[in-house]
């Protein structure tokens, strides 16, 4: 047991180790592992913690010192508080985990691969099968309650219908996704939706065939419009398209992706450029939100704004168009503070923020015959070394990165 508390501590380079497995860890009750809960609120955190720096050990504090509210587990799950291995130091709940499948890709997107290509790790080095449904099966038990599957592209993994069919399984688990580039929708659909997926979102970045073509270095645009068409016929609602916008490649296409919602039920989301390693961004080449909505509002004044429950994008609607168009401002205006994400990696490494280069390998303390509750002490430590924000985009494009292909989508 002390032998993973030192990996953790090595993880994260820090020397002040983790507080005792039982101090950590709530009490075996029937041989099984009590689940801790943190009641706090964000507002009462907020006051608690003020602007501090969030890292492990000051999470490791907390738990030691009592600070965190810890109860047992209530009878009523309308009730349940959250897990206080997956809430930082400023009171974001993590309740959304992101898994990447596999590190390959069937196109070579320019935002997403560098044009040399990736080095693909090796596949001893990547999760299992097992492994992928072990750590999720972790996590869900511990309160979340949204998985997406991303890639690579993760509908060339054979086995993606059967880790579906298994998730689909997990009690407490509200909602499946993918994030595909839709090369392969059209086929597997039927078979996914039968193993219980909920949500899609489907990468395209233009709609000229040709230009599709020179942004992702392969052909393949009519097979991704049969499989958004294909989604939007069995039922799935909305069917989100994720665009790019990169200047002097695609912006010029703004207009046509908004005319889509006209008669399909689409919700087509513009993401900021966003800088990673190989993808060549400048600032010159992104093309901030504000500045796409000026230019839509151009064509459609009456452009509505939606509130919605969505943190991440902010929504609007051409009034009478059956679907809708949102922006991921990253760049421009984050919204770290309602970040209620976390990724693991195609090799198992857990990342707490996109941006941010510290890792910390799961595969590893799985393979170490870490038991859940090792497990959880070094999820805990990286979630409390959450930052309240990422470093802003000039930082971000300078610090060194995954690309996103090996972070997943």
């Amino acid at each position: 047991m002390a032998t993973h508390a030192s990996m953790c501590c090595r993880l994260f380079g820090r020397r002040t180790c983790l507080p005792p497995l039982g101090k950590l860890f709530g009490q075996r009750v029937n041989g099984t592992i009590g689940r801790r809960y943190y009641g706090a609120t964000y507002e009462e955190n907020e006051a608690e913690l003020g602007d501090s720096t969030s890292s492990g050990a000051n999470f490791a504090s907390s738990l030691k010192t009592g600070s965190r509210v810890v109860t047992e587990r209530p009878r009523d799950d309308s009730i349940l508080p959250f897990s206080a291995f997956l809430t930082d130091s400023f009171g974001r709940r993590h309740s959304y985990l992101r898994i990447s499948l596999t590190e390959k890709c069937n196109l070579r997107c320019q935002y997403c691969m560098p044009d040399e290509g990736v080095k693909l790790t090796p596949r001893s080095q990547l999760l299992t099968t097992s492994e992928v449904l072990t750590l999720a099966r972790l996590f869900v038990r511990e309160g979340v309650e949204k998985i997406r599957l991303t890639g690579g592209e993760p509908l060339i993994k054979p086995d993606v219908v059967e880790i579906l069919k298994e998730l689909r399984k997990l009690e407490g688990l509200k909602t499946i996704a993918v994030t595909t580039n839709g090369m392969n929708l059209a086929r597997l659909l039927p078979k996914l939706q039968e193993a219980g997926l909920d949500l899609i979102n489907i990468s395209l970045d233009s709609l000229v065939p040709a230009k599709f073509e020179f942004i992702v270095r392969r052909k393949g645009f009519h097979k991704v419009m049969e499989g958004i068409d294909k989604a939007i016929d069995m039922g799935f609602n909305p069917v989100k398209v994720n665009c790019v916008v990169m200047r002097g490649l695609n912006e010029d296409e703004l207009l046509d992706f908004v005319a889509l919602t006209e008669k399909k039920p689409l919700e087509v989301r513009f993401i900021e450029y966003m800088p990673f390693d190989g993808n060549k961004w400048n600032f010159k080449k992104m093309v901030s939100y504000q500045e796409m909505l000026d230019l839509i509002r151009q064509k459609w004044p009456d452009l509505e704004t939606l509130q919605t429950k969505c943190q991440t994008a902010k929504m609007f609607k051409v009034p009478g168009f059956k679907g809708q168009v949102g922006f991921i401002t990253s760049m421009s205006e984050h919204f770290c503070g309602s970040c209620n994400r976390l990724r693991i990696t195609a090799d198992g490494s857990l990342k707490v923020c996109l941006f941010g280069n510290s890792e910390v390998s799961l595969r590893d303390v799985l393979r170490s015959g870490a038991s859940d509750e090792e497990l959880l002490q070094i999820i805990g430590a990286a979630v409390g070394n959450k930052k309240k924000q990422h470093a802003g985009m000039f930082n971000i494009s300078k610090m060194k990165n995954r690309p996103m292909i090996h972070i997943g989508g």
